[in-house]
């Protein structure tokens, strides 16, 4: 069942991609447009003159466009970290806990590729990663999971455009695809621990549930 608020006299909204009629969208007042929310481990992609919004803690999003064919994408993800990790930070990039953000990335990129999209036109630009999770601090999770984002680009040959990444404060974050426009808003005083809730959850399911299956980026 498709997770749409409609509210009488709206425009009729943009039909989603193939697999992504699941994800929570609504209607934008102030910017007048239907926006699609998404939560930790979710993201996005689309060909419509829509937004993505999301927000973010230790997480990191993507946000990652062709400019050319008109269609982009936001993802919102961390990597899991063990006991074992919060004592001692593994940099390599073949440990098992990169394998989520590999996943992560790679679901959004070839989602963007399988539609129409261009390796060689992706503009990409990063957000996240602040560290806002008290019990996770002597892992600093935000900076692991910046470092390993920045070096998978690098690996795979792909150029960051633009980037907010890092402090000690969550984020809002709206993406319009269709421009590259990216409009960040730290949220400097907290009124609930929403955010602090949803990643503690995340990170307890990412190590509780092992990443379904590998994938590899195509052209």
């Amino acid at each position: 069942m498709v997770r749409l608020i409609r509210q009488q006299g709206l425009p009729t909204p943009p039909r989603a991609l193939r697999g992504f009629a699941e994800i929570n969208r609504f209607w934008d007042r102030q910017r007048e447009c239907y926006a699609a929310k998404i939560l930790p481990g979710e993201y996005y992609v689309t060909t419509n003159d829509e937004i993505i919004v999301t927000v973010l803690g230790s997480c990191v999003s993507a946000c990652i466009r062709d400019p050319i064919m008109r269609i982009g994408g936001m993802n919102h993800f961390m990597l899991p970290a063990s006991k074992q990790e919060y004592k001692v930070l593994r940099a390599t990039s073949d440990n098992e806990a990169t394998r989520y953000g590999n996943f992560a990335m790679e679901k959004l990129i070839n989602d963007i590729l399988k539609n129409g999209g261009r390796r060689e036109h992706l503009e990409i630009k990063l957000f996240g990663g602040g560290k806002v999770i008290k019990h996770m601090t002597e892992a600093d999770i935000g900076n692991r999971n910046i470092a390993f984002v920045q070096d998978y680009l690098q690996t795979e040959g792909f150029k960051v455009v633009a980037e907010d990444l890092g402090d000690i404060y969550p984020r809002k974050v709206v993406y319009y695809p269709m421009t590259g426009r990216v409009q960040v808003k730290k949220l400097r005083s907290m009124h609930n621990d929403t955010i602090l809730q949803r990643e503690s959850g995340y990170q307890k399911q990412l190590e509780q549930q092992p990443v379904a299956g590998d994938i590899e980026l195509f052209d």
